[in-house]
């Protein structure tokens, strides 16, 4: 017999936990496998659709990955990091406490946009926005056309549960926000589970509580499922080439093409169609700031390392 012929056949699965080079793969029958990329590879995320070959008892080795249909990244100068694969919906969570960075949403769509991903922003704890800043924050984003909920999960849990099992539907929906926005409350909303999962995925992992700090995908009833990101910071776009920034913002994005010159930064160029409407009040100017924050910072890295994009 043949080295091939003995070899263990391939099976399909989907990465549903990792932290580091360790991850946790879920095979059609519902069945969890501990995993390892073969080689040194670290191109495996959350949310990827893998084949892998059985190596022992509840163990395997992830052979290859399948085509993605989206990899939503982050990036802080050189260094990238791939969030998730396969997403179809970006669920941006803010709330009023602790105080909620609003260029942190702003950011996070700008990469649901690059990776062609679905947004949705929820504004959680209502309850807690007492002088209105994630509501006024809510409202500028709705008007600029995205999809919006407001939410809370604590003080009006089966609302909360019902709004956005109705938003996320049957998709593969990403969950992320900043640490304390109240993402792990509206995942048990969601996936009473979940306890009882991350529970099940750390024993596996046998990494205790350093799960907290990965990413796990959890199914939800009636279909689709919801991957939970950590808690961060910021969120940097370094990995983008500079021209999509413009037309990933929903305000810029018609009047491109209409400036005197071709390759217009809408900086200070002159004859500038987004300029001009940011001078006749069409576009807010925390907005165009917020545009020229990013092109300068870009610049800033570009000139620091010529190689990104």
């Amino acid at each position: 017999m043949s080295q091939a012929a003995r070899a263990p056949a391939l099976f399909e699965a989907r990465v549903v936990a990792g932290y580091g080079r360790h991850f946790l793969v879920e095979d059609a029958a519902g069945s969890l496998y501990e995993a390892q990329r073969r080689g040194k590879r670290g191109d495996v995320v959350i949310g990827d659709r893998v084949r892998c070959r059985h190596a022992a008892a509840a163990q395997a080795t992830i052979e290859s990955i399948l085509p993605r249909t989206s990899l939503l990244m982050r990036a802080d100068g050189a260094r990238s990091k791939a969030l998730a694969a396969n997403a179809e919906r970006m669920v941006v969570v803010f709330a009023p406490r602790p105080a909620f960075n609003e260029r942190f949403v702003w950011r996070a769509l700008l990469a649901a946009d690059a990776a062609a991903i679905e947004p949705l922003v929820v504004l959680n704890k209502t309850d807690l926005d007492t002088e209105g800043a994630g509501a006024r924050a809510l409202a500028r984003l709705a008007k600029l056309g995205y999809a919006t909920l407001a939410v809370s999960a604590k003080a009006a849990p089966e609302h909360a549960r019902t709004a956005l099992r109705a938003a996320l539907g049957s998709a593969s929906n990403l969950l992320v926000g900043q640490s304390g926005m109240g993402k792990s409350t509206l995942i048990n909303l969601l996936a009473p589970q979940a306890n009882a999962r991350t529970q099940e995925y750390s024993t596996r992992l046998n990494l205790g509580r350093q799960t907290t700090t990965a990413s796990r995908l959890f199914a939800l009833d009636g279909g689709g499922d919801i991957i939970d990101t950590p808690g961060f910071q910021a969120f940097g776009l370094a990995h983008l080439e500079p021209q999509l920034l413009a037309a990933a913002m929903p305000e810029f994005a018609p009047l491109l093409g209409r400036c005197r010159f071709n390759d217009c930064r809408h900086l200070t160029e002159p004859d500038c169609a987004i300029r001009a409407a940011l001078s006749a009040g069409r576009i807010e100017p925390a907005r165009h700031a917020f545009y020229v924050e990013l092109v300068e910072e870009m610049d800033a890295l570009r000139r620091r390392d010529p190689s990104l994009p």
